[in-house]
């Protein structure tokens, strides 16, 4: 199995390996290959670095034969959403940490309304943000969505909004804020709830 991560705004690829993604899953003795990839932000409304993500790294992975879960945090987790909502037969998993929703503005309209009865109206090819939620809101494929964020997280209101559409067990709330501590924390449990 692969698992392709997306880094948030400000992060790259390097800080996974660092913050101890990778050691992780070896001290487990898991068979999971680790992809980390840098998205450029300039391109996340052109969507170039998807046509590159798909070319590069997701299409060779395929056609090798594996199984393939998009993960990201933050910006990265948006970025994975995004992507999957248009490209749902290319992998066979999702895992999002902390994931960035969506502006406030965003986030009130959906709560306000709650998301069953919430419509996203026409999108904009560069709306990302009402693209995933509409993706979220009418999810009916069976591949498995992770979803793990602190209490404390500054996204936390939205993150409670996804975790309302998906079952308790694809969900992990712990301690903690939008922060490196509380990714791995979260990360490990994944690795030991999920690959057993």
């Amino acid at each position: 199995m692969q698992m392709i991560w997306l880094p948030g705004a400000y992060n790259q690829a390097k800080d996974f390996e660092q913050e101890g993604f990778a050691r992780a899953v070896r001290q487990r003795r898991k068979p999971l290959d680790l992809q980390f990839v840098d998205l450029e932000m300039r391109h996340l409304n052109d969507r170039d670095a998807f046509k590159c993500l798909q070319c590069e790294i997701i299409v060779p992975a395929r056609a090798s034969g594996a199984s393939i879960w998009l993960a990201g945090i933050s910006l990265g987790g948006l970025a994975a959403l995004d992507y999957a909502s248009s490209h749902l037969d290319e992998i066979d998993g999702i895992c999002l940490l902390a994931p960035y929703l969506g502006n406030r503005m965003l986030i009130n309209e959906i709560a306000a309304a709650g998301l069953a009865a919430w419509e996203p109206g026409q999108l904009a090819e560069s709306d990302a943000e009402r693209r995933i939620w509409r993706y979220i809101k009418t999810r009916i494929d069976s591949r498995p969505l992770f979803l793990g964020y602190g209490k404390d997280d500054r996204f936390a209101r939205a993150h409670d909004l996804l975790a309302g559409a998906l079952p308790a067990s694809a969900v992990n709330v712990v301690g903690g804020g939008h922060d490196w501590r509380t990714w791995i924390s979260l990360w490990e449990s994944f690795l030991d709830s999920h690959f057993a």
